[in-house]
């Protein structure tokens, strides 16, 4: 009698790695790789938080924050979550549309549009997230918290809230 379950041998979503997936063209930095412990009545339990941010240098980018019970497995599910919430970056020419000022509780991250030939003037996290989305020119400074999970997440807040040139 079945119980729901596979019949016959057949294969279903979960089995195994799948091989007709196309080569991916997203590339992926780890921005932070924390060990976080939690006290449980036996002692510390340990795990690995792990900060990653995935981007194809064309427009998209993506930031993924998961934990896990050794580094690999932070990072890989940390990678997918980052796949998983990619966001477009408005480009106007090679720089951004407008100057903008985001916060997101206490990090405050300002971005204005620079000359061609600039670079990217940025750091900490900031820098990862335009490399990783492609932006050659902008500058930026942090302000505020130096929280880089909630600075991440205000420089998001800021690629969302951008005007371009079609929504003006």
């Amino acid at each position: 009698m079945s119980r729901g379950g596979m019949r016959g041998g057949q294969r279903g979503s979960r089995g195994g790695p799948r091989r007709d997936r196309p080569t991916d063209e997203f590339e992926q930095r780890i921005v932070e790789l924390a060990r976080v412990t939690r006290v449980m009545a036996g002692g510390k339990r340990m795990r690995f938080r792990a900060l990653v941010v995935v981007g194809n240098k064309k427009g998209r980018v993506g930031m993924g924050l998961a934990k896990g019970a050794d580094v690999s497995l932070a990072v890989s599910k940390a990678s997918t979550k980052a796949r998983q919430g990619l966001v477009g970056v408005p480009l106007k020419g090679d720089t951004l549309p407008h100057e903008i000022m985001v916060k997101y509780k206490s990090a405050r991250v300002l971005l204005k549009p620079a000359r061609t030939g600039t670079g990217i003037i940025a750091g900490g996290p900031v820098r990862i997230v335009l490399e990783m989305a492609g932006v050659p020119n902008v500058v930026s400074k942090i302000l505020g918290s130096p929280n880089k999970i909630n600075t991440l997440r205000a420089v998001f807040r800021a690629f969302s809230l951008m005007k371009t040139a079609q929504r003006s």
